[in-house]
């Protein structure tokens, strides 16, 4: 079984090095790979039975298909002039406040049924979970904080991963928050808000 487990977390850290460059590139492929390491994570958080961050990698899988929709017509907003530029969009303050609401109460919530389930990392896995989940929405939206959010979420995954002895997982969460911080440079360096 640990084999099944080595090679699952190392398919992973693969798969999910190549999401995080397309990401960074604003690749619509990003979204195909992302179903496959969704897949792949969701089984191995499983295995520890970390279930909320199970959960979370399912519910990536689902959003790939919203994210690949949405990207493909947003892009083509921009590249009817022949530039190929990375399609941003601003998010209002409304936004902003249903955010930080669904990520208070959400997490509240979260936490509360984890410990019911035994989830040994409760807090931890709860608040990466709902925080990925509201950086995922704001990535399909394209909104550059959501760099800022996968840096946050990443750090703490990196933790979660590391406390858990999943040594693959760890240094894919680490790759994350490297290509996070580094994305959030391209992204507003290379950038263009459509309306």
């Amino acid at each position: 079984m640990e084999a099944f487990i080595k090679a699952v977390e190392i398919f992973a850290l693969i798969t999910g090095v190549a999401y995080v460059v397309a990401e960074i590139l604003q690749k619509n492929w990003m979204w195909v790979v992302g179903i496959v390491t969704g897949v792949a994570c969701s089984v191995s958080f499983g295995i520890q039975q970390l279930w909320a961050s199970m959960g979370l990698n399912i519910y990536y899988v689902f959003m790939s298909v919203w994210g690949l929709w949405q990207w493909r017509k947003d892009s083509g907003k921009i590249s009817a002039d022949g530039e190929k530029a990375i399609h941003l969009s601003r998010l209002g303050w409304k936004g902003l406040l249903w955010s930080i609401m669904a990520f208070v109460i959400l997490t509240a919530a979260l936490v509360l049924l984890l410990e019911k389930l035994g989830d040994p990392l409760s807090l931890n896995d709860a608040s990466v979970t709902v925080l990925s989940a509201i950086a995922t929405v704001w990535l399909v939206k394209s909104y550059p904080g959501q760099w800022i959010l996968w840096i946050i979420a990443d750090i703490l995954s990196t933790l979660l991963c590391a406390r858990s002895g999943m040594v693959w997982m760890t240094v894919l969460y680490v790759a994350y928050t490297l290509s996070a911080v580094y994305g959030l440079y391209h992204w507003l360096k290379n950038g263009r808000y459509i309306e």
